[in-house]
């Protein structure tokens, strides 16, 4: 259980609640977190990207009429197929189950759908929010790069956003922070710089790199991973204003 009494499973903090707790707060806005089941090295949980979702869709979600639901957990993870435990669905998949989702939220009355990506790998999010246009459902992918820059500065991230790819500082910082549990020993000693990857995608992830790392963990830490967070949960207000979130307007 986590301190607020939520049952908690690999994944972090589960909705626990009822359908009459949904009927009371009258949500107009549903986060939905995705992450993904994929290696984060040695160190790292193939659930990391599922954690760190959950974990950004429970802070912004905090003092807000907001309908916060259970993640998905696994998507496009080809890039990482090379190491064992990581477990990819289509990108057609991805964008139908996301799809339907919506559509399910939209007869139930909740016309606006926030989308907590926690895998760089999920290019068809952007698409899905794109087509979201004219459905009835308003959509939106968060964070976003500017939102991910803001944090990163906020924090002190040392290691350029392009070199910190993963498992790297950002990630370790975060998991250090809300789930230290999770991180096993080995990280401080786990740097890994390859920035040059043109052919990513094509070649997939072990063409440059040997041990799933691509960034620098070793200068993670928990004061870091808070800052990330904070900084992530403030950039958040801008997008609740922006769909006319009452807390935001009361705020």
């Amino acid at each position: 259980m986590t301190a607020s009494g939520h049952p908690t499973s690999a994944t972090g903090p589960l909705p626990a609640d009822t359908t009459e707790d949904v009927r009371a707060r009258r949500p107009a806005m549903a986060v939905l977190p995705i992450g993904s089941f994929e290696q984060h090295g040695a160190f790292l949980p193939l659930t990391t990207d599922t954690v760190i979702a959950c974990t950004i869709a429970r802070e912004v979600a905090a003092g807000r009429p907001v309908q916060v639901l259970p993640p998905l957990t696994v998507s496009c993870s080809h890039e990482h197929a090379d190491w064992p435990g990581t477990v990819s669905i289509s990108a057609r998949t991805l964008h139908a189950v996301v799809t339907d989702i919506a559509d399910s939220l939209h007869r139930s009355g909740i016309d606006t759908l926030i989308l907590i990506n926690g895998h760089g790998g999920n290019y068809v999010l952007r698409n899905v929010v794109q087509e979201s246009a004219g459905r009835g459902v308003r959509m939106a992918l968060f964070p976003g790069s500017a939102d991910w820059d803001a944090a990163r500065t906020r924090a002190g991230v040392e290691t350029p956003s392009h070199t910190d790819m993963h498992a790297g500082e950002v990630e370790t910082s975060i998991l250090l922070y809300a789930h230290p549990e999770l991180v096993k020993e080995g990280y401080e000693s786990a740097d890994c710089v390859a920035d040059d990857r043109k052919q990513l995608l094509t070649l997939g992830m072990s063409a440059y790199t040997e041990s799933g790392v691509i960034g620098r963990p070793s200068l993670a830490s928990a004061r870091k991973g808070r800052e990330l967070l904070d900084g992530l949960t403030e950039a958040f207000g801008e997008y609740a204003a922006l769909f006319g979130d009452r807390a935001a307007a009361d705020a």
